[in-house]
């Protein structure tokens, strides 16, 4: 409970500092760390969050905060220093931090509405406005509620603004600040007491008769499950309530985002070198921080070691988070932690309805469960006393947000755990370059799996030089023979497939038979795809469509060609030659609906289909013991991206889905198709060597200073003006080179490239450059880029963006 007078405070707004503000003496011993409070700033009234007392406020006269938001901390005290850290390393408002952090629905904040005076209503009956002003008037009344952001954004008048000032002046309308609390709300049910004294006696029907006798036996009971088995409970209840046969209460419930029931299971018999792995873990639990990568091969049984591990910290009395980069990979996880540990845990991530994130994050907060499994954003939950954090598939980019707080959840899950004084784990079958530079520096401990818990090899890789084929028509081009007659012996068996392209859609590339150029987006410098599920193209980064009967933008030809391939594609070609398959396909098309991804995986599971196509999703965490065939279409897709990461992306992508590909009784075989079977990285994927990857990889980063030996910060400068948005950036990197000048002794360790277009130049009307900042000093160029924000210079005009983004994932 906080004793002070005063309060350190982080405003919800983009403002970097905290503020003071002082407790009225009605809310004396109200205030703990981690509280919302309802607070004045400027002309608005504000989410804040409380950071701590303050004994004292000298300098100025600090406003009283309005309410307390919150009956008990939305996180604990102790997680503050992590927040504080997030805001410095990321060069991001603390306050904006938190409220990332938090579940949407825990923010209030005024919202400037108009409202339509009675003079002004006068006005317009009797004819006596100026066209805009009636303009302004009946848009108003369309709406039952209008914000001012609503009427400037559909107003064609460039003087608004002006003209709202003048007619408030006339009082034709009033501008009225009205406080909007966002997202969901706790959910309450009713629930049924029995009372042994009725007031007074009513006549008794069948029904009543069978509902006190279901109350009484329960003696509490919730009406929705009263209602199963008498319908009609919701207008019995309130005649026996005033009779006093029963009390009815108001009490809040969780709702559940669990998938169905799971039976319970036994841990399983370690193999030797999981016994290894979780003794070694186990001796150094209660030494503090420790950072470990376990590198395993797919299929090694690092689910088993996460769990045994999370197990022990649970039987000392402390927590666990547990992170799973993809949606679709936290059902599977999930399941398995639930049969062993039952209804101990709680989940986390964005495809939970605002109500059920809402209730999973009181329930950690709590302190009504011990494990948290979810997504990044999991590694913000509200635990205290966290015993182990776990980073499953920690090379994955999943991890990096690239919206907002440009946060990556690896990195922030080391540093909270070196905050809690716990070890953690990260694991993956092919690390990151940057997680195993650190085993190579001693910063990090490895922990090796090197056989799979069915004592199988790792399943037989070929490769397919897709240029024998470049002149071969038909099926033949994408499908070849070799992994058409792999498919067929597949199938023969009674076995699955599963058929891998990272690229969705049915046609990536139309293009004008007439003028020969190709379909681009309106609005984004790209290729639209053709989407015939849906018999329209699409432009996968804005989201803009044209229909499939189009003429072309340029010549007007209705001659469009759509060339390439996607998974649309693929499938349809699969059905054509293996008529009697079983087909699904998973991508971000066909599980775009709630609970489409765990219903594919689930038929998957059951053997429901025989042919499964799809992207990334399915290459990394799955465990399907029916797999026995991986055909990957093309190999080459991502490998010649201008990111520096393309080459590690695509090794790491490649080995993943190779070992989904007999993890079961049966062993696995893998067919990969590609234009290039002598690059370094396609044969390093095809002999599962990581470090061999590494050993190629790490001279060509280090030579170049690209990370893991550098640090790196990307600025990201957009705007709707290409010559404005070109002069700003301009200014941005000469007053970047005039403060680094400033850096007299450390100035050469600082690499200032750019200003440069982005490879894509404009994405939703947007031109877009970019300036990259490089040393080998994190600490170095945290200072420059603050120092540079800070300038009195640098402000964006309208329309104009900067976004700082810290240890940028992909370049483009």
């Amino acid at each position: 409970m906080i004793k002070t007078t005063y309060i350190n405070v982080a405003i919800s707004l983009p403002v970097m500092k905290s503020y003071t503000y002082k407790i009225p003496e009605h809310f004396n011993n109200a205030c703990l760390p981690g509280m919302r409070v309802l607070v004045p700033f400027g002309r608005r009234r504000v989410t804040g969050y409380i950071l701590s007392g303050q004994k004292e406020c000298k300098t100025f006269k600090a406003k009283k905060i309005i309410d307390i938001l919150d009956d008990h901390p939305l996180f604990p005290e102790s997680e503050i220093a992590f927040f504080k850290w997030i805001s410095n390393y990321y060069i991001h408002p603390l306050g904006d931090v938190i409220k990332t952090a938090l579940p949407s629905g825990f923010d209030r904040h005024d919202i400037s509405h108009i409202f339509i005076t009675k003079h002004g209503q006068k006005c317009l009956n009797n004819a006596k406005l100026t066209p805009g002003e009636e303009q302004v008037i009946e848009f108003v009344l369309k709406r039952k509620s209008c914000t001012l952001k609503q009427l400037k954004q559909n107003h064609q008048n460039k003087t608004i603004n002006a003209l709202i000032r003048r007619m408030e002046k006339k009082d034709l309308i009033s501008v009225s600040a009205v406080l909007k609390n966002d997202g969901a709300k706790v959910k309450k049910e009713k629930f049924i007491l029995y009372e042994d004294m009725p007031k007074v006696t009513i006549r008794m029907s069948k029904k009543r008769r069978a509902l006190l006798a279901i109350v009484k036996q329960k003696r509490e009971v919730s009406l929705t499950i009263l209602k199963i088995d008498i319908p009609t409970a919701q207008t019995l209840i309130k005649p026996l309530e005033q009779a006093g046969y029963i009390k009815i209460i108001q009490r809040q419930v969780f709702r559940d985002p669990l998938g169905e029931p799971v039976e319970p299971d036994k841990p399983h018999k370690l193999t030797l070198e999981q016994q290894i792995v979780v003794k070694k873990v186990q001796e150094n639990l209660s030494c503090g921080f420790k950072p470990y990568l376990l590198s395993g091969v797919t299929g090694s049984g690092k689910t088993e070691v996460y769990m045994r591990l999370v197990q022990d910290v649970v039987n000392r009395g402390k927590t666990a988070i547990v992170l799973v980069p993809e949606i679709s990979l936290i059902s599977q996880t999930e399941r398995r932690f639930r049969a062993r540990f039952g209804e101990n845990i709680a989940v986390i991530h964005s495809s939970l309805t605002k109500g059920e994130l809402l209730d999973q994050w009181r329930k950690i907060s709590l302190k009504k469960v011990d494990i948290v499994i979810g997504a990044r954003s999991a590694v913000f939950s509200p635990l205290e006393h966290i015993g182990i954090i776990i980073v499953d598939e920690e090379h994955d980019g999943s991890y990096k947000q690239e919206q907002g707080l440009r946060y990556n959840a690896r990195d922030t899950a080391i540093v909270r755990a070196k905050l809690n004084n716990c070890p953690v784990i990260l694991g993956s079958a092919t690390p990151s370059v940057q997680s195993y530079q650190n085993v190579v520096l001693k910063r990090f401990e490895e922990l090796k799996l090197k056989k799979r818990v069915n004592r199988h090899a790792l399943p037989k890789i070929t490769l397919v030089d897709l240029k024998q084929y470049k002149d071969v028509r038909g099926y033949d081009k994408i499908i070849t023979p070799e992994l058409a007659k792999g498919i067929r012996a597949c199938l023969d068996k009674g076995n699955q497939a599963l058929i891998f392209l990272n690229r969705r859609g049915f046609a990536t590339f139309p293009v004008c038979l007439d003028c020969g150029k190709s379909l681009s987006c309106k609005y984004c410098d790209i290729t639209m795809t053709l989407h015939q599920g849906h018999s329209e193209y699409q432009c996968h980064l804005c989201g803009y469509t044209r229909p499939v009967k189009i003429k072309c933008p340029e010549c007007g030809s209705l001659k469009i060609k759509p060339l390439g391939f996607g998974t649309e594609k693929i499938e349809s070609m699969l059905k054509a030659m293996f008529p009697d398959a079983r087909l699904t396909r998973m991508d971000q098309d066909s599980t775009s609906r709630k609970g489409a991804a765990i219903k594919i995986l689930k038929n998957i599971r059951n053997q429901n289909v025989d042919i499964i196509v799809g992207t990334q999703m399915l290459a990394k965490g799955h465990d399907f013991p029916s797999i026995t065939l991986v055909g990957v279409i093309c190999a080459d897709l991502s490998l010649s991206l201008p990111d520096f990461r393309a080459g590690e992306r695509t090794f790491q992508l490649l080995a993943q889905v190779a070992g989904r590909a007999g993890r079961g009784e049966t062993k696995g075989k893998v067919i990969m198709q590609t234009y290039n079977p002598d690059h370094f990285i396609i044969q390093a994927a095809r002999q599962q060597d990581f470090l061999d990857f590494f050993q190629n990889e790490a001279p060509f980063r280090k030579a170049l200073m690209y990370p893991p030996f550098s640090r790196m910060i990307q600025l990201k400068i957009s705007g709707n003006n290409a010559l404005k948005v070109k002069i700003f950036a301009g200014n941005v990197a000469n007053i970047l080179k005039t403060t680094l000048d400033k850096e007299k002794n450390q100035k050469n360790m600082v690499q200032i490239l750019g200003p440069i277009e982005a490879p894509i130049q404009r994405i939703s009307s947007k031109f877009r450059w970019q300036i990259l900042v490089k040393s080998p000093s994190a600490r170095l160029i945290n200072r420059l880029i603050t120092s540079m924000m800070n300038h009195g210079k640098i402000k964006p005009g309208t329309g104009v963006r900067l976004i700082v983004d810290v240890d940028p994932y992909s370049l483009m």
